[in-house]
């Protein structure tokens, strides 16, 4: 995989509410320290989330060539963890 695929995700201690097809709990994502938290209505493949740490992780996309209606057409793969802090 080339690097272009590749981002790094700064990810919030907490979930948000979200809507997506039904209401949910969103990540909060962000790609820079610098930005604000966005919701994110995908899941990170390999990766398991644990309340009350912020983590910085590199992840993979990959367009999916037929995505379901409701759903998005890219997929998010953890390559790794660059950190876990407790905040």
């Amino acid at each position: 995989a080339s690097a272009k695929n590749e981002k790094t995700f700064i990810i919030g201690p907490e979930t948000a509410d979200c809507t997506g097809v039904m209401p949910m709990k969103c990540l909060q994502v962000k790609e820079k320290p610098t930005e604000s938290w966005t919701n994110f209505h995908s899941n990170i493949e390999g990766f398991t989330y644990e309340p009350g740490y912020e983590y910085v992780l590199k992840v993979k996309t990959e367009r999916i060539a037929n995505p379901p209606a409701d759903g998005t057409s890219i997929r998010y793969i953890l390559v790794r963890q660059v950190s876990k802090t407790r905040k």
